[in-house]
């Protein structure tokens, strides 16, 4: 059994920004809608999952926030017709029975690590779909995680092997502990001034852990850490997927086999989406001409 789980908001802003501005008869922008569905119908067809979900971001800030103010501060607000489009796929998702998550207080990554936790204890085979790394983390025997490169076209399927390779043999329940020491500029994560990825490689490698680096203050550099061991501990916080959080989640509520079929045709036509029912045949299964 094999199951598809949807960073939505990270997908929507990768199509968002990668496929070329598309407007529809009212003038409204569609690039979004068109990039997600583009995916959606890959992700069915190359996976055939049993099971599709979507999480979302909730609108409202989270527990990282409260806890430190600057978290992801430096982002720029995205433009309306972004905000609009997430909107839109919400309702298409319940449209066509997607069930969808979202939490107050929560990141969809962390619901995303919960609902993928549950999945693992059924013995469920779980594919994480994401243009964040940051996910890596979540992957296990049975957790791999599908990373767009470049736009939507793209992708890397991340398992236990791939993570190691790509961060030169640490291994995913490392990489709190490599973010936490290095930083991530992305969300605003601190980190520990004057460490980098490959020092903070180097370190996890030796040490294992953060906490096992802080034990170690002989060396100038671990003497450097303990000092900013506020900062290290903090961003390990912040950088730290949660997954147990408490949410309504039901495996035979995201069975593929009941998403409305008969309504996706309808969702194109409305958008106008020609090329899309072009290319995809709305059968059975949602195979590809």
């Amino acid at each position: 059994m094999k199951i598809i789980i949807i960073d939505a908001n990270a997908v929507i802003h990768r199509a968002f920004h990668a496929l070329p501005p598309l407007v529809n008869k009212k003038g409204e922008e569609t690039g979004a809608v068109y990039g997600f569905l583009l995916l959606f119908f890959k992700l069915l067809n190359e996976f055939k999952p049993d099971y599709i979900t979507a999480a979302f971001d909730y609108p409202a800030p989270t527990f990282r926030h409260k806890r430190y103010k600057k978290y992801k501060a430096q982002r720029k607000k995205s433009p309306q017709p972004l905000y609009d489009q997430i909107e839109e796929i919400k309702e298409m998702l319940k449209r066509l029975k997607v069930k969808t998550f979202e939490k107050k207080g929560y990141e969809a990554d962390d619901l995303i690590a919960s609902i993928a936790k549950a999945c693992q204890k059924k013995e469920i085979e779980t594919i994480i779909v994401s243009g964040d790394l940051d996910l890596l983390q979540v992957v296990d025997q049975r957790i791999k995680a599908y990373i767009l490169k470049r736009g939507i076209k793209e992708a890397l399927l991340y398992d236990l092997q791939e993570v190691k390779k790509r961060y030169q043999g640490l291994r995913p329940d490392q990489l709190t502990d490599l973010r936490a020491l290095r930083g991530d500029a992305s969300d605003n994560i601190p980190g520990v001034p004057g460490i980098g990825e490959k020092t903070a490689i180097k370190l996890l490698k030796r040490y294992e852990s953060l906490d096992n680096i802080l034990k170690e203050t002989e060396e100038p550099l671990q003497k450097k850490i303990e000092k900013e061991k506020k900062k290290a501990l903090l961003s390990k916080e912040l950088a730290k997927i949660k997954n147990d959080v408490k949410i309504n989640f039901e495996i035979e509520e995201c069975r593929q086999d009941i998403l409305k079929k008969e309504n996706l045709l309808k969702v194109l036509e409305e958008k106008g989406f020609k090329a899309l029912i072009k290319r995809f045949s709305v059968s059975e299964n949602l195979k590809l001409f």
